[in-house]
């Protein structure tokens, strides 16, 4: 299993800490994998994006207008956290559903 996220943000912490066997990709150093980006944008939309991140609020208007896609990839920091892949199906967050999901 692969987590997406910062490894100082609580919630990957947490993920991290209930799965042992997650493995981190932080986004600030590897990026994320574009198949792996598209796929995720295509199952949750722009929900992925997290506008409630202080990355978010520094963004100008014009630089918010720009496809999500294009966002996460030069801002990593404003993907929702954590995006976790198993067996090739991606869960975004760490709700009660998908900590159920995952076993947790």
């Amino acid at each position: 299993m692969k987590l997406f996220g910062l490894k100082n943000c609580d919630n990957c912490r947490k993920a991290l800490k209930l799965l042992p066997d997650l493995y981190l990709v932080d986004v600030r150093r590897d990026g994320v994998p574009d198949a792996v980006l598209e796929r995720a944008l295509g199952q949750f939309g722009d929900s992925l994006l997290n506008i409630r991140s202080t990355t978010w609020r520094a963004l100008t208007q014009e630089e918010r207008l720009k496809p999500p896609f294009e966002l996460i990839k030069t801002h990593p920091a404003l993907m929702k956290r954590p995006l976790i892949e198993r067996d090739g199906v991606l869960y975004l967050g760490w709700s009660k559903e998908t900590q159920a999901a995952l076993g947790v």
